[in-house]
């Protein structure tokens, strides 16, 4: 994929978006949404059929109908615009993880996600879309986050980027770090990616070696890290934090920026739309509404109001004309916020609950204690053939119960087989060769509260001592 001049355009717009205020902002909006909605019904077959009864205009965007990942990743074939894009030729594409940011059929970005209802989901961002994703970074993202002392603490360590991520896999955030280093020659030397896979002192020393002046990661990833800053284990100088990917507290935050010495900054992102929202420094996130449309919802899809928490919220796409989001569920639960925020922007402001998972805390063989990140170790899983969703449950010091969803057809042993010779070998390179694998018969399940998917939690051995368990002679 090259630059393109377009993002300069994007860019300015943005800019001029922020100057007009609500009433710019949501023209921008409106205009969008008419123009996606036509060519999505005109070019994309289960649009097409979805929208069929439906006037050309006249209608509100909510009062149209909701989808859901399940619901297009079942007609996948059928939700494209460009009729060339198949799910089986972006299987086969994906099944290469050396194909990380490779444009697909020479113009695609192509990304795979679980996200928070632990189905996986393959999504096809095209030209458009990534261009007004990397305006928006450098018109609204950079300009709120990073002031003239963050520039020149930056500069000092001439500008190197760690991102902790999830690899091995076409995963949005990987994946967009390749995509950015492939642009030129300073990127492709000043970013980089640092898996969350390896072990902790791994890492810590990689880390070291890079210095970086921005740190990006889940905020597990950070918590994680600023442990081992205060406690001398760790010295690292950034500029600048960034996390994305899961729920952060105000006191994680805290404690987080208390260890580097620096601000955190919140990016409200998924494979759906990158930049949805970003922090401003009254922690609350602005969402870039003039290209993306979020809707916070109650379980019958009504509009919730205003500072109340939503049970999921709906997001329509409107830069991705090729593969069309529109009302599309995402998950998460979000708070609106009712008043203007005080830090000035125009822009929508919210707070996102989003992945509730844990970090397990197991016990090698020598008694000391290893932290593995839940996207770390439920990453490991979401490869193996046959496994529909996956769920990790520590029931003790070094146990773990896994529960399994497999995919309709799939050969059932050979799913099993496979899944716990994954987990094995991962929990060995992490010095966890003890650690005890129970095949539970319960399937996965969800929040009974929140109706979301959590696919690693650290529980007491006494809540599960009823748990169902069958045998399996690889353990």
């Amino acid at each position: 994929m090259e630059n393109s001049p377009g993002i300069w355009n994007v860019a300015l717009d943005l800019w001029r978006a922020e100057q007009e205020g609500s009433t710019g902002i949501a023209r921008r909006q409106a205009s969008r949404f008419r123009e996606l909605f036509t060519h999505a019904r005109r070019f994309s077959p289960f649009y097409s059929r979805l929208y069929r009864d439906w006037p050309s205009e006249g209608f509100r965007h909510c009062d149209l109908p909701v989808v859901n990942k399940s619901e297009l990743m079942s007609a996948f074939d059928d939700w494209p615009t460009d009729r060339g894009i198949t799910r089986a030729g972006i299987e086969a594409f994906i099944a290469d993880p050396s194909l990380l940011a490779t444009p697909y059929l020479n113009k695609y970005f192509i990304s795979t996600s679980a996200g928070t209802t632990g189905l996986a989901g393959l999504y096809v961002s095209d030209f458009r879309a990534i261009n007004v994703y990397r305006a928006i970074g450098l018109a609204r993202v950079e300009r709120a986050w990073i002031d003239t002392a963050a520039w020149l603490r930056m500069a000092q360590r001439k500008f190197r980027w760690a991102a902790v991520l999830c690899t091995g896999g076409h995963y949005a955030g990987s994946g967009w770090i390749e995509l950015e280093r492939r642009r030129d020659l300073f990127r492709a030397h000043a970013f980089r990616v640092f898996s969350i896979q390896q072990p902790l002192a791994d890492l810590v020393a990689a880390l070291e070696a890079f210095d970086p002046a921005m740190l990006t990661g889940y905020p597990s990833v950070l918590k994680l890290l600023a442990e081992e800053q205060a406690a001398g284990r760790l010295d690292l100088k950034p500029a600048l934090l960034e996390c994305a990917g899961e729920s952060i507290s105000l006191d994680t935050i805290a404690q987080i920026e208390s260890a580097f010495g620096c601000s955190v900054r919140n990016l409200y992102s998924a494979s759906e739309f990158i930049p949805i929202a970003f922090s401003c420094d009254h922690e609350w996130l602005h969402v870039n509404s003039d290209w993306v449309i979020l809707e916070p919802v109650d379980e019958n899809f009504r509009p919730t109001p205003p500072d109340v928490a939503s049970h999921t919220v709906l997001l329509t796409n409107l830069a991705n004309w090729t593969q069309p989001l529109i009302r599309y569920d995402l998950g998460d639960s979000i708070v609106a916020r009712s008043q203007p925020c005080p830090c000035g922007s125009r822009l929508p402001a919210v707070r996102v609950a989003g992945r509730h998972d844990d970090v397990l805390h197991l016990h090698g063989a020598d008694g000391a204690v290893v932290k593995i990140l839940p996207l770390a170790i439920g990453t490991v899983l979401e490869e193996t053939p046959g496994v529909h969703r996956s769920q990790l449950i520590q029931t003790g010091p070094a146990t773990i119960h896994l529960r399994l969803e497999l995919l309709s057809g799939a050969d059932s042993e050979k799913a099993w087989r496979a899944a716990i010779a994954r987990l094995k070998n991962y929990l060995a390179q992490q010095h966890l060769a003890n650690v005890e694998l129970v095949c539970a018969s319960d399937p996965p399940e969800q929040s009974v509260r929140s109706g979301k998917f959590r696919q690693v939690i650290a529980q007491s051995r006494t809540c599960l001592m009823e748990t169902r368990t069958r045998s399996d002679p690889s353990l």
